[in-house]
């Protein structure tokens, strides 16, 4: 169950951070929405139109499709054919006739293989179905492009956390900027040539930017897995790994830099996991992992 609540804030986080817009602009989410006799974690709504650039919008008011989107999270211990046609049914008795709905499913249990079939065989274009098993790591997803979409975008089987940190990987490109500018400056003082020109600067930078990423992937770039058993932090090429199991109590730390962080004790260590950094929930994710550890 926890585990599931997990995912509940996970996807909640998400929709709010704006994280699925390659799926739709999502405007509105609701935790324990009704839908008919289904009360669901999480229900969105949302649309394709953009909300950017005034150019971005006048092409969405001409071009992209006025439907409504709507996404439903529903968790449970095991889905089976019968509910799978319950939430479809009463989502289409609920929302417009021409709406997009994404329905996601997460289950404890492994899924079975006519549920498994079931959501594959879902012939409605308009209605895409993912289902995940957190036992089993199995994902499940209808074959049309809104169930494909769906998968690609929300993988619910090991949930990651990680943002683009603007300002480690300036701090890469700077550092490639400036040592390359320092050896054309080099170049033209000892061997006369004009090294240092628009041009050369101008593919210093286009460098830097690429070389700078690639440092910034490699050094700072911080990802955090979570599960039910353990966790996982990489942190460029460094990787620390470990189990609820082997600690016994969970705090919040500020560390100097004000960045926030869970910090995991034990007799013979203490563990800190990024939250900050990788952008997500101190309340929530405290209170999750405070349940694994107890629970272990």
């Amino acid at each position: 169950m926890h585990e599931l609540n997990f995912i509940t804030d996970l996807v909640e986080e998400k929709l709010v951070r704006g994280n699925l817009l390659w799926l739709a602009n999502f405007t509105e989410v609701h935790r324990d929405y009704a839908i008919g006799d289904i009360t669901v974690p999480v229900y969105a709504l949302g649309s394709l139109e953009e909300r950017g650039f005034l150019l971005s919008r006048i092409f969405s008011a001409f071009v992209t499709p006025k439907y409504k989107i709507h996404f439903v999270l529903w968790t449970s211990n095991e889905f089976d054919t019968k509910s799978l046609r319950k939430i479809i049914v009463a989502c289409k008795n609920k929302f417009g006739p021409d709406d997009w709905i994404l329905i996601e499913l997460v289950q404890n249990k492994p899924i079975d293989r006519p549920f498994e079939g079931a959501v594959k065989g879902i012939a409605d274009s308009r209605v895409g179905v993912a289902a995940s098993s957190l036992a089993s790591k199995e994902e499940v997803t209808s074959e049309n492009v809104l169930g494909k979409g769906l998968r690609k975008q929300l993988k619910l089987t090991e949930p990651k956390f990680e943002v683009f940190d603007m300002v480690d990987y300036l701090k890469s490109f700077v550092i490639v900027f400036s040592l390359g500018t320092l050896l054309l400056i080099l170049l033209q003082l000892f061997f006369t040539i004009q090294a240092v020109n628009p041009i050369t600067l101008l593919l210093m930078l286009i460098f830097s930017v690429i070389l700078g990423f690639s440092i910034y992937k490699t050094r700072y770039h911080t990802v955090l897995s979570l599960n039910a058993k353990g966790f996982e932090v990489r942190k460029g090429k460094s990787v620390t790994q470990g189990k609820w199991a082997e600690f016994s109590d969970v705090a919040v730390y500020i560390a100097p830099s004000h960045e926030t962080f869970l910090r995991l004790h034990s007799r013979e260590k203490t563990v800190d996991l990024p939250l900050s950094r990788v952008g997500i929930s101190r309340k929530d994710t405290y209170n999750t992992i405070r349940q694994f550890v107890k629970t272990k």
